[in-house]
C-alpha cells in the first residue's frame, strides 16, 4: 500500500464530510480505517456488521460519488469488519461523559422524570379514566399487577406522557420500586448508536437492564429500525422475565404499528393495551381551569368556553392557546376579552379542511394524475393507480376527520389496515424523496382551493 491510496482515501473522506452534517460524519466515518490497497480495491475496516450495513443502505451514493470524483473510477471499495471488541475494557473516560452509568436508587436527573407529570394534575374524563386507572395501578405495585407491559396509546397532545411520568413519580414518591428510568424512543435509539460507535454496546445493555420500572415514549418511533428494534426486544425480555415493570405508549396500537418485529407486537399484548381518547367538552373545560389556576391567571367563563369549544383533539394546543392569549394580554398590558381571544387565535382557529370531503381529494388526485376517479375505488394494481390511491389515502387522513374505517370504505370497501399502510408509506415517501413532497404540496394547494 502506497502513499497514494492514503491519499486517496483521505479525499474520499474529505469529499464526503463537504456532503454530508458534520455529527454524521464524525459518527459514521471516523472509525473506518484503510486496511489495504491493491487491485484498484481500497479495503476499509469498519467496527461491526452493523456499521457495514448503515454505510451501504445510508451513505453508498455519496461514497461512490466521491471515490468517482477523487480516482476516476479505478477504485472500488471493499470493506471488512476489523475485529469485535465489545468484550474488551472500556477506555477510561472521565464521569461525565459515560453516557451509562450504573442507575442510583432515589430520584436525580437520570430518571429523566419531570416532576410537573403528575396523577394529581392529570384532569380524569371518559376519554381517559381506564387508561388512568391502570397507570395508577402498575404505579402502586410495579412488576405485581397482570398489566406487564401496560401499553397506552392514543393521538398527539392527549397525555400519553403525562400518565407515563406520573407512574414513575407516583412510584418514585411512595418507594415503591428502586431503579427509575424514563426515556424517548429517540433517546434509546440514540444511546444504542453511540454505543455502537464507542464499543460500548455492553454497557448499553447493562445500563437498560438494569432499571426496575422502564418507561419508553412513542415506541412507533422505532418503526422500520430493525436493529434498534432487535435490541428492544432483548431489553424487553430481559426486563420482562426479571419480573421488571414496562410501560410504554404510541401514537396507534400495537396491530398498527407498520415494520414492526412480529414477536415484539406479541409480547406488548401479553400485558394491558389501553387507549387515550379526545377529552369531552367538559373536560377541556376542567383543564383549562387547572391550567389557568396553576398559573394565577383570571379566565373568564366565555373565553374558557370559546377555547374549549374551538381546540377539540388536542390538550397541548388547549393549553397553548391559552397561554398565547395571556402572554400576549400581559405584553401589551389589556384584559383578556373573547374578542381579543378570537383576533389572536384566527389563524389557529380558521381550518381549511372543514368542508374537505373525501369525495373532493378523489376528485382533485384522480385529476392530478390524470386518471379517472373510479380507478382509486376499482382493485386495479397498476402501478401509477396504486401510487395515486396511497395519496388520495394519506391526504384523506390528514385534511378531513373521517375514520379510517370510513375512508376505506370509500376506497372500494377496503380494510382501515389499508389506510394505515397507505398513510405510513407516503409519510415516509415525503421525507426522503423531494418529487413526493412536491406532489403533496401542490395536491394540497388544489384541494385547499377547491
Amino acid at each position: 500500500m502506497t502513499a497514494d491510496h492514503h491519499e486517496i482515501w483521505s479525499q474520499v473522506l474529505k469529499n464526503v464530510e463537504e456532503r454530508i452534517p458534520r455529527e454524521s460524519f464524525l459518527t459514521w466515518f471516523g472509525p473506518l480505517k484503510l486496511l489495504e490497497a491493491s487491485n484498484g480495491v481500497l479495503n476499509i475496516g469498519v467496527p461491526n456488521q452493523f456499521f457495514y450495513e448503515f454505510l451501504e443502505t445510508h451513505y453508498r451514493r455519496q461514497i461512490s460519488a466521491a471515490l468517482e470524483e477523487v480516482a476516476s473510477g479505478d477504485y472500488r471499495i471493499q470493506y471488512q469488519i476489523i475485529q469485535d471488541r465489545e468484550t474488551e475494557e472500556p477506555a477510561i473516560e472521565s464521569k461525565s461523559s459515560q453516557p451509562f452509568p450504573s442507575l442510583a436508587k432515589g430520584y436525580d436527573e437520570r430518571t429523566r422524570l419531570n416532576p410537573r407529570y403528575t396523577f394529581e394534575n392529570f384532569i380524569e374524563g371518559d376519554g381517559n379514566s381506564f387508561a388512568k386507572a391502570a397507570a395508577l395501578a402498575v404505579a402502586e405495585a410495579p412488576g405485581k399487577t397482570p398489566f406487564n407491559p401496560l401499553f397506552i396509546y392514543g393521538l398527539t397532545g392527549l397525555g400519553k406522557t403525562h400518565l407515563l411520568q406520573a407512574v414513575g413519580n407516583f412510584s418514585l414518591a411512595n418507594n415503591r420500586t428502586g431503579r427509575i428510568l424514563f426515556v424517548t424512543s429517540e433517546k434509546f435509539m440514540n444511546d444504542f448508536i453511540f454505543s455502537i460507535k464507542a464499543y460500548k454496546t455492553t454497557d448499553f445493555s447493562r445500563f437498560y437492564r438494569s432499571v426496575d420500572l422502564f418507561l419508553l415514549d412513542d415506541v412507533q418511533f422505532f418503526q422500520g429500525k430493525e436493529r434498534t428494534q432487535l435490541e428492544f426486544f432483548h431489553t424487553f425480555n430481559s426486563l420482562y422475565q426479571a419480573g421488571k415493570q414496562i410501560v410504554l405508549t404510541s401514537d396507534r396500537p400495537p396491530k398498527e404499528l407498520d415494520d414492526f418485529d412480529k414477536r415484539l407486537i406479541g409480547r406488548i399484548g401479553w400485558g394491558l393495551v389501553t387507549d387515550i381518547q379526545p377529552p369531552d367538552y367538559e373536560t377541556r373545560l376542567a383543564i383549562l381551569q387547572r391550567r389557568a389556576d396553576s398559573e394565577g391567571i383570571s379566565l373568564p367563563e366565555d373565553v374558557s368556553e370559546f377555547l374549549a369549544i374551538t381546540f377539540k383533539d388536542n390538550i397541548r394546543e388547549l393549553e397553548s392557546a391559552l397561554i398565547t392569549l395571556v402572554a400576549h394580554c400581559s405584553i401589551a398590558g389589556i384584559d383578556l376579552t373573547l374578542q381579543l381571544a378570537r383576533n389572536v387565535l384566527r389563524d389557529q382557529i380558521q381550518s381549511p379542511t372543514v368542508n374537505i370531503s373525501i369525495e373532493n381529494i378523489q376528485e382533485k388526485v384522480a385529476e392530478y394524475f390524470k386518471i379517472h376517479t373510479d380507478s382509486l375505488i376499482a382493485r386495479s394494481r397498476k402501478k401509477e393507480v396504486a401510487k395515486a390511491r396511497q395519496i388520495a389515502m394519506y391526504l384523506c387522513t390528514e385534511l378531513t376527520n373521517n375514520s379510517l374505517q370510513s375512508i376505506g370504505l370509500h376506497f372500494g370497501n377496503r380494510d382501515h389496515s389499508t389506510v394505515i399502510h397507505a398513510r405510513n408509506i407516503i409519510s415516509k415517501d415525503i421525507s426522503t424523496n423531494p418529487d413526493v413532497a412536491k406532489e403533496i404540496k401542490e395536491l394540497r394547494d388544489r384541494i385547499s382551493l377547491r
